[in-house]
């Protein structure tokens, strides 16, 4: 088990989002979709869960999960059962899985751009970590799987994934998936395989299998904070075959909340019992605002280039003159209006994160066509 190098470095994207995104009229870059309403999300709940949330005792809960839950989850995998389920909140889970499965001195590789605890948690873990480039192919994203290879040492313990892909929207191949997937089995590596945005994906993107389905030492992270637009639950889970990693990983939960709220996890078991609807809610949505934005960057091809999103909530288009830093703090002076640059996901280039799920996003696009009529480029 490995020891933490404190302190860890600012998690730049959320101290970013902690100074703006409750101050500004439109947030434009949020990688979660419009949540629902308490009501909303209750009205939705069979009589079993009706009558959990009715008689809720507020008291301690079971620490790897509601048994009710842990199946519900479990349910929504081909290989997974109950009690190879942890619930945790997201960001916690990546914290006690990066601390149970790495050691001061391993070698970590992660697809980047990333979401920093999935590659800054390794380095405060003590251990060297490569950041695998998802690379830009034209219009489109693309894995150099050719990089990845390379990228494997004698000391490489993990790997780390990210399909549906935040903050790019890219979403691998099956047979992509594959190769990552036999790469890591070959080289007996841990695979961490984020799917939170799993769910997500558009018209003609079938959805990959989850990792812990495909190999044994994968542990899948998902939630109910992006697919599902219920943030504030704070309710996700790790997934996997791995039983001596999982126990590891309990552990660790010890230390940090223990349990789970448990009013949120009779509402999480809502959410997922009503899975079907409230991801076509969510896609629905998606989908309007894609159209939106296709029309905007088409009608502003020669500023902007459009990699659009084939999966997930998110997309990260490129600003193509001036510097994006620049370009996000006018537009958020000037239009009250929150864009995410590529630098705060360190991450080289113009590039900045779109936010494709809420129900807003129209007045948001309406400002920013508003703000580059009326600002000099530059």
């Amino acid at each position: 088990m490995s020891a933490f190098r404190l302190p860890l470095r600012p998690f730049r994207l959320e101290r970013f989002c902690a100074e703006h995104e409750f101050k500004v009229r439109h947030v434009l870059s949020a990688s979660d979709p419009e949540s629902l309403a308490l009501g909303e999300l209750l009205a939705l709940a069979d009589e079993e869960a009706r009558a959990l949330w009715d008689g809720l005792r507020l008291g301690y809960t079971e620490s790897p999960g509601h048994p009710l839950l842990r199946r519900e989850i479990a349910g929504s995998y081909e290989r997974i059962g109950p009690d190879e389920v942890l619930v945790a909140a997201p960001e916690e889970a990546i914290l006690i899985a990066m601390q149970a499965l790495l050691r001061p001195g391993d070698h970590a590789i992660v697809l980047c751009p990333a979401y920093q605890s999935l590659y800054e948690v390794a380095a405060g873990a003590g251990c060297e970590v490569t950041r695998w480039r998802l690379e830009r192919g034209g219009s489109a994203w693309r894995l150099d799987l050719d990089a990845l290879a390379a990228a494997i040492t004698r000391r490489t313990r993990l790997l780390v994934v990210n399909f549906p892909h935040n903050p790019t929207g890219f979403l691998a191949s099956a047979a992509e998936q594959a190769t990552v997937v036999a790469l890591a089995r070959e080289h007996g590596l841990y695979l961490f395989s984020d799917e939170m945005y799993r769910g997500l994906e558009g018209p003609g993107a079938p959805q990959l299998p989850a990792a812990c389905d495909l190999y044994e030492r994968a542990v899948s992270l998902a939630g109910l904070s992006k697919s599902f637009g219920l943030p504030g639950l704070r309710i996700g889970w790790l997934a996997t075959r791995d039983r001596e990693a999982l126990a590891a990983c309990a552990g660790l939960k010890d230390y940090t909340t223990i349990c789970a709220s448990a009013p949120s996890e009779v509402l999480a078991l809502i959410a997922l019992r009503a899975r079907e609807r409230i991801l076509a809610r969510v896609l629905a949505i998606i989908g309007r605002n894609l159209a939106i934005a296709d029309g905007f960057f088409a009608a502003h091809a020669t500023l902007f280039r459009w990699l659009r999103p084939s999966a997930g909530t998110v997309a990260f288009p490129e600003l193509l003159e001036g510097r994006v830093d620049d370009f996000c703090a006018r537009l958020l002076a000037e239009q009250s209006v929150l864009l995410v640059p590529a630098g705060v996901f360190e991450y080289g280039g113009n590039h900045f994160r779109l936010g494709l799920g809420r129900a807003d996003f129209a007045g948001g696009i309406e400002r920013l066509d508003a703000f580059l009529r009326e600002a000099p480029r530059g």
